[in-house]
């Protein structure tokens, strides 16, 4: 086994062996609520993989019991009214991540374990290309229920994979997704026992590690291209309604009701 730690301490770490890049989202106290420097540590990592021809799959996974639970709402409350410009560059560093996890030549695949929430959870799920879920896995969107509309890439891919209705519903009413029905709907490829999930994501990345690594890179290209060459062309749109919309009343008030455990308040200021 030829194992090599790139990224040892931190939000994120990155280890190589087997052909395989585990990614690990590195905030267990706070869910791997994503903050700014999680997200550059992200999009580093990310781009560390793009740059070695070794890496057929990313193993991309959340430490503590759950993946991650969208962004980090307290960094975010307390921005108070400068978070719309905090936000831009939030989201920049988000988007760009998507953008190249559905460009890495490496097959991206997550395991998911407890909340997979908002833009950063829902989004990194949305633009992976299998996913295992642990039978504790639960999926949200999230994003309205602070004011906000969805990032990371899921107002725009989460359509194609579970069809326009579902994805209206579950962005629009923020309900939980239990892993069953996950996967019913296609939003994830298989729900395995918690106890077993490491072991069999990591099964399921070693079997894709051994295929022939161009013809699984272009058949990945060619798979994305398919849903849509427009999900890219959307992103810039899907940032830019998120920055707007964080830097109104409602966005702050729910984002304190957050905080505060209690039910938000919107007046559509």
């Amino acid at each position: 086994m030829d194992h090599e730690s790139w990224i040892a301490d931190g939000t994120v770490l990155l280890d190589y062996a087997d052909h395989i890049a585990t990614l690990t989202l590195n905030r267990p106290e706070s869910s791997n609520g994503m903050n700014i420097a999680m997200m550059r540590a992200i999009h580093e990592a990310v781009m560390r993989c793009h740059g070695d021809p070794r890496v057929r799959v990313v193993h991309l996974r959340g430490a503590g019991p759950n993946f991650c639970s969208g962004g980090d709402v307290r960094e975010f409350a307390s921005k108070g009214e400068a978070l719309g410009d905090f936000l831009r560059t939030v989201t920049a560093y988000l988007q760009i991540a998507v953008g190249a996890l559905i460009r890495l030549n490496a097959v991206v695949v997550s395991d998911v374990q407890g909340y997979a929430a908002g833009g950063g959870g829902l989004g990194l799920i949305c633009a992976s290309d299998i996913v295992v879920a642990a039978k504790s896995a639960r999926f949200m969107a999230g994003a309205t229920r602070v004011g906000m509309t969805p990032d990371g890439g899921a107002s725009v891919i989460l359509p194609r994979l579970v069809g326009f209705r579902r994805a209206a519903e579950i962005v629009l009413t923020n309900r939980v997704v239990g892993a069953e029905e996950a996967l019913a709907i296609g939003l994830i490829n298989s729900v395995v026992p918690d106890e077993d999930l490491v072991r069999d994501a990591r099964h399921l990345a070693l079997k894709l590690a051994s295929n022939a690594p161009r013809a699984t890179a272009a058949a990945k290209r060619l798979l994305w291209s398919g849903i849509g060459l427009s999900v890219e062309s959307c992103l810039p749109e899907e940032a830019r309604t998120v920055a707007e919309l964080s830097a109104t009343a409602d966005a702050r008030e729910g984002l304190a009701a957050v905080l505060e455990k209690r039910a938000p308040v919107f007046t559509g200021d």
